[in-house]
């Protein structure tokens, strides 16, 4: 069979690893894990690797990922990361829990749960430094109480996010800040807070090196799962997979050119006006792949390959001379805004490599529930 270009190669036994690891690691601080699969477009296959992996729940910021998992089978508990109120009615019917920071959206969440006869489960995020979604924590107790109001919403927990809008790392401080505001809420309103979300793969670090997490029990992880790196440097954590992800393209054009091009330099397709150093007569390639499918900042190549510049369908590489052949594959490592855009794009197919005999079953039964065209190799 021909293969398939471009493509992502998923190593299913690696993301299971990675979370099983992960799971393991906060596991010794009684810290729970959220598989985030916002990056994976809510690919059931990977979710499911993750759950196997240990994982207690899986977290998306769109509803129609979450709905994509449970019409495919995928049976955990479901977080909804970025609650709209446009979208309360569908989330009250496909989500378990949701994060919320407006009243109103709340308001209209437990509208649509007593409609539905449901108790809907909700965690509070607090603002502690980002500066993304938050309630300060000064209006936190006056929103509770409103909250607390609302017949058909339960509170079950507080949690922050940090290290995504403002680049705010984890640390004792904020750790410690979010632990003491969940005492003060139990003790002012007499409730119990069940879960308290620290943050995400940025908190790597800050767990490594804290001798206690205090009342932090749970954390959102998206990026450590899936290529087995932190946040706040981007290194690797020992002993997990960092190429649980490849993405393959096509060499459509092999020549030696001249590095500088000639004639009058205007500006390019996207606005900007390049500029370029004359490196002299270098063999340039041409993948076919663009700007329209991934994210190019985000791609590694993996040789000793160089990125010169992309246009929408586009990919122009100096091989360092290599004479690679037209048809050739090439492969690239991703960061985690390559993933994103890759897995997003509908003009790159997923390929799953490595499969278990389980992994295959699950993957054929998805087949025919969904008509969907991956392959488990």
């Amino acid at each position: 069979m021909k293969a398939l270009l471009p493509r992502i190669e998923i190593a299913l036994s690696q993301i299971r690893h990675n979370a099983r690891m992960l799971s393991e690691l906060y596991g010794q601080k009684g810290i729970s894990l959220m598989g985030v699969s916002k990056a994976i477009l809510g690919e059931p296959a990977i979710a499911e690797a993750m759950i196997q992996g240990g994982v207690k729940f899986i977290a998306d910021s769109r509803l129609e990922n979450l709905q994509k998992m449970k019409k495919a089978g995928i049976s955990t508990q479901f977080v909804l990361l970025r609650t709209a109120l446009s979208q309360a009615e569908s989330v009250i019917l496909n989500v378990d829990i949701s994060l919320n920071t407006e009243l109103e959206t709340i308001e209209e969440l437990s509208y649509y749960a007593k409609i539905h006869n449901k108790i809907h489960e909700i965690i509070l995020m607090v603002e502690l430094g980002d500066l993304r979604e938050g309630i300060l924590p000064g209006d936190l107790s006056q929103f509770i109480k409103k909250t607390l109001a609302l017949s058909h919403i339960k509170i079950i927990g507080i949690g922050c996010n940090l290290a995504c809008y403002g680049g705010i790392k984890p640390d004792n401080q904020n750790m410690g800040e979010l632990s003491k505001l969940a005492d003060s809420i139990e003790k002012e309103f007499q409730i119990k807070l069940e879960i308290i979300s620290g943050g995400n793969s940025a908190n790597y670090e800050w767990y490594e090196s804290t001798q206690k997490v205090g009342r932090i029990n749970n954390l959102r992880l998206g990026e450590s799962i899936l290529l087995g790196c932190e946040t706040v440097k981007g290194k690797a954590i020992p002993g997990l997979y960092t190429s649980a992800f490849k993405l393959i393209a096509e060499a459509i054009e092999s020549k030696e050119k001249p590095s500088l091009p000639f004639g009058e330099i205007c500006r390019d397709a996207f606005g900007n006006v390049p500029t370029f150093c004359d490196r002299g007569i270098r063999r340039r390639v041409i993948i076919a792949l663009g700007r329209q499918d991934v994210l190019i900042s985000g791609l590694r190549p993996s040789k000793d390959w160089e990125i010169l510049g992309s246009s929408s369908d586009h990919v122009v590489l100096d091989s360092n001379n290599y004479d690679l052949k037209v048809g050739s594959e090439v492969k690239f490592n991703l960061d985690y805004g390559g993933l994103l855009a890759a897995m997003t794009s509908p003009f790159i197919q997923k390929q799953f490599i490595g499969c278990s005999e389980s992994d295959r079953a699950s993957s054929l039964t998805r087949r025919r529930r969904e008509g969907i065209s991956y392959v488990c190799k």
